[in-house]
């Protein structure tokens, strides 16, 4: 076609017409602003979405849910997103897209906001503790109240303070509002990326698009950065701040009942979002072409024939209304026609399956690093935020350098990525052997005595010790004895008096707290859980580095692995190629992934909260090495599907790469022979009349 070009304007002077609009080697203006605009949108997207990521423990103690429940809320998200994404992304290429991505940008700031509503609707937080105050002195009542028969041990049904307080709370649940907050959250975020990204591609030098895109995506990957880190900060607030004397708190942000201001964030987060989508409404529907995807040599009637060609629709965005009814019969064809192509159908399953794992296991990773490790809410945030995040933000911008430098084509950008991720698999599996034991925790991981290797029952909190109390096994409120061992409560610690108040108050004379080699019996204990043991706080900062080593290989893959995705379809399906992988990944990764991530890690807890109603709450906490088996097992096994899948597709790939040759030299044949008849046919014409009165018919016969 470019040699037919040439040819026609053969004849043709600069006097005679203006040069169609082009860009020659730099960035047009507009295209450098719709590139820090969907920069903006992405980091503001990004922020919002790592700090619902941040706010899971909190969540989840704050609306006294499980972890799978949690999962159906963060995978709400996805849901609003497979709502409309495949619409989204087949007429949004057809319309005003910077003006879609706007609206989006809009609907995910009042989402984000809705989800923050509950804690305004909601009374104040109360701590599940078993620790009676005195009316009239700063004194507590006894931890360890005498039996009586009209009592029973077991204490399953609520008091009757606790019923009063369940005649106040609302009959809707209001983790509901987070819920349908995080679905419109989804419906907004469906245009940014499919018609961002396309929108530069389509725009920008074709040298340069991997090297925009991979810019774009790390600036994405920078948002979760200061959502974690938001994250953290909030999570070292309390819920109630400005309501409640934090003086009389019982518990430190380290405690599994502790809930941070979680609500605050939110507020911020969906400010942010509000303002990323000002500058989008002051962008254009469409940008001059760049010089590699325009000749230039071609005349005005030329290229307006060019543009009204039916293959090369995608180039060029003409300004005229869409036909919506016609858009609506070709999309049944079109979605044929992209799901007709092998390589992208077989791409289409690996990365589910990679996004499966992926999803999963950032998800609860916050909350691995918390009950594995021993690390508050706050300090797990801050370290994803400051160390992990960035090595994954710095693996994507590397990707995009090094598919620049080396121009890799599509088998190469396929090759670097499967190997990437290979080697992160492997350096994965060290993750094993970086454990922790279980805490010591009286009637739940060992006996009262100190002996390991307990299997816990209701019925194994009691003991001879703390026979003499009427203890209920509903509560959970820790005590570290002197011995080390944590006790599930200072009732069930056998401790008969207290002194000090608030996170200093200090039990005394308890009768389970003793140490066996000395024969000291009747010790104190103090509020909280035990520290983990030393050998545990030695291996932390390992993991923390192999974290950061492989979440970096891993990334160096997303740029190249993005890009295969683009190139390996036709140009005109590239936007809709976008949106249906979109729609894939969220349906059978976004979605399921965080549930059954979620019941799975759900199954290894040991210790379960209640309700102020009754019923069971969240959990306290997990057998720690169930935790690491299930979670990094089922992490790394997906990855391991997805390796069998990925031989077939280099196969396919390198198939579709030698049918694309053939059919290159078939069309250049043809189109050389077309040329040569053109030729011919001018200098025929010529002999007669003059050259400028043969380009029309010349143009007509093209």
């Amino acid at each position: 076609m470019k040699k037919m070009d040439n040819t026609a304007a053969g004849s043709w002077t600069p006097d005679d017409n203006p040069t169609p609009p082009t860009v020659k080697n730099s960035c047009h203006p507009n295209l450098k602003r719709f590139l820090a605009s969907l920069s903006f949108a992405y980091f503001a997207k990004a922020l919002s979405g790592s700090y619902m990521k941040s706010t899971i423990t909190q969540l989840e103690r704050r609306f006294d849910i499980p972890s799978y429940l949690i999962g159906i809320i963060d995978g709400s998200f996805e849901v609003g997103n497979l709502l409309v994404i495949a619409f989204v992304s087949y007429f949004g290429a057809k319309l005003h897209r910077p003006k879609i991505i706007a609206i989006g940008c809009v609907l995910m700031s009042f989402g984000t906001f809705l989800i923050a509503m509950p804690h305004f609707l909601i009374g104040r937080y109360k701590i599940e503790t078993s620790v009676r105050w005195s009316v009239n002195s700063t004194n507590n009542l006894s931890p360890c109240p005498a039996s009586s028969p009209e009592s029973t041990r077991a204490g399953d049904s609520p008091s009757l303070l606790n019923s009063r307080g369940c005649e106040r709370e609302s009959s809707v649940s209001m983790w509901i509002y987070v819920l349908l907050g995080n679905i419109l959250r989804g419906i907004g975020e469906t245009p940014v990326q499919p018609l961002g990204i396309s929108y530069i591609d389509d725009y920008a030098q074709t040298e340069n698009a991997a090297l925009y895109i991979g810019c774009v995506q790390t600036i994405s990957i920078i948002g979760p950065v200061f959502g974690y880190l938001l994250g953290s900060l909030c999570a070292k607030i309390y819920v109630d701040i400005g309501y409640v004397d934090l003086e009389t708190l019982t518990i430190t942000p380290g405690d599994a009942r502790w809930v941070g201001a979680w609500w605050l964030g939110y507020l911020i987060a969906g400010t942010i979002t509000l303002m990323s989508a000002v500058p989008f409404w002051f962008l254009p529907k469409s940008l001059p072409m760049p010089v590699d995807k325009h000749d230039s040599s071609c005349t005005p009637e030329q290229t307006r024939f060019i543009k009204d060609s039916p293959t090369m629709e995608h180039k060029f965005r003409p300004e005229e209304p869409a036909n919506l009814h016609q858009m609506a019969k070709e999309f049944v064809p079109t979605l044929k026609s992209l799901l007709g192509n092998p390589v992208y159908v077989t791409f289409l399953c690996v990365t589910i399956i990679q996004f499966n794992s992926l999803i999963g296991m950032v998800t609860y990773k916050p909350k691995y690093i918390e009950q594995h490790y021993g690390q508050s809410a706050s300090k797990a945030n801050f370290l994803m935020g400051m160390i992990n995040i960035p090595a994954v933000a710095l693996g994507m911008f590397s990707g995009g350098v090094v598919m620049k430098k080396y121009k890799l084509g599509i088998m190469g950008a396929a090759k670097f990525a499967f190997g990437t991720s290979l080697l992160g698999f492997f350096l994965s599996l060290f993750f094993f052997a970086m454990g922790c034991e279980n805490s010591k925790v009286a009637g739940v991981t060992v006996s009262y005595t100190g002996v390991e290797g307990l299997s816990y029952q209701e019925q194994s909190l009691f003991s001879e010790c703390n026979s003499g109390c009427l203890c209920s096994r509903r509560d959970w409120d820790p005590v570290c004895g002197e011995n080390g061992i944590t006790y599930v409560s200072p009732c069930l610690a056998g401790c008969s008096s207290s002194t000090g108040s608030g996170k200093y108050t200090v039990f005394a004379n308890c009768s389970c707290v003793a140490l066996p080699d000395t024969q000291q019996v009747n010790l104190t204990a103090s509020l909280g859980q035990c520290p983990r043991s030393d050998s545990c706080d030695k291996v932390f900062p390992y993991f923390l580095a192999l974290s950061v080593l492989s979440s970096f290989i891993i990334s160096l893959g997303g740029t190249p692995g993005f890009m295969l995705l683009v190139r390996c379809i036709r140009p005109e399906l590239k936007c809709f190629a976008l949106g249906i992988h979109s729609l894939a990944t969220r349906t059978f990764a976004g979605i399921p992934a965080p549930i059954y991530f979620g019941a799975v890690i759900d199954t290894t807890c040991l210790k379960w909260g209640n309700k102020m109603c009754g019923g069971r709450g969240a959990c306290r906490i997990y057998n720690t090495s169930a935790y690491r088996t299930l979670y990094l097992g089922l992490t790394l096994g997906l990855r391991t599907a997805s390796f069998f899948l990925c031989y077939p597709g280099f196969a396919l790939l390198k198939r579709h790469i030698k049918m694309e040759e053939k059919n290159a030299l078939t069309n250049g044949s043809a189109e050389l022979e077309s040329l040569r008849k053109e030729e011919n046919s001018s200098e025929h014409c010529e002999q007669f009349i003059p050259a400028s009165d043969c380009i029309p018919d010349r143009e007509t016969r093209l």
